[in-house]
């Protein structure tokens, strides 16, 4: 799993609340067995008229855009059904950071999983960040997982928290498996003594 200590990155407001896991990827794109190939297909009735065109008026189909790794989305993200292949989908496009008030249970449990950092912040900040977002015309902003700050183009920063157990996860690029791998020599000493 790629770890997350620090990015610098594009930005983009996303102010939709209540962004279920089928509006970040449709069901019929879900056939997927592995975790490439879904970003593609990332909000796809958002991003594309019906005949498959780009809707220009979709903010990450901008120049810029496209090469966000953070969206700052509201309330309720990630919300619906269990599909891992939500997280997918933004971690293959390159999302590596979703700023919100809130989120999904099951989508908070699959990202911390697949390598993409939750930050829950209050409403009004998440407003204010999309609004300067958009006003810095979509500069990076530094998301430092270390510090436990955002950094934004004008220099103010804002701290936020987060699980330490989740964070260290993140840092240090674990999954379920290496989780349990960093237990192996107990994991042998116990199945010797079996």
């Amino acid at each position: 799993m790629q770890k997350f200590v620090r990015i610098n990155a594009v930005a983009v407001p996303l102010p939709l609340a209540n962004v279920d896991t089928d509006m970040i990827i449709p069901a019929q794109y879900m056939k997927a067995l592995t975790r490439t190939g879904l970003g593609k297909h990332l909000f796809q009735e958002l991003r594309f008229a019906e005949d498959g065109s780009e809707r220009s008026d979709f903010i990450l189909n901008g120049p810029v855009c496209r090469n966000a790794q953070v969206l700052i989305a509201d309330r309720n993200f990630g919300c619906g059904s269990s599909r891992e292949h939500a997280v997918w989908a933004l971690t293959d496009f390159g999302i590596r950071c979703v700023i919100a008030p809130s989120f999904g249970d099951i989508f908070s449990a699959n990202a911390r999983k697949n390598s993409l950092l939750l930050i829950r912040l209050p409403d009004e900040i998440c407003a204010r960040l999309r609004d300067e977002i958009a006003l810095a015309q979509y500069g990076p902003i530094e998301v430092d997982l270390e510090a436990r700050k955002i950094l934004l183009a004008s220099g103010e920063a804002i701290d936020f928290d987060i699980n330490a157990g989740d964070r260290r996860i993140l840092m240090e690029g674990l999954d379920d498996i290496g989780r349990t791998l960093r237990h192996a020599d107990a994991i042998a000493r116990f199945e010797a003594a079996l």
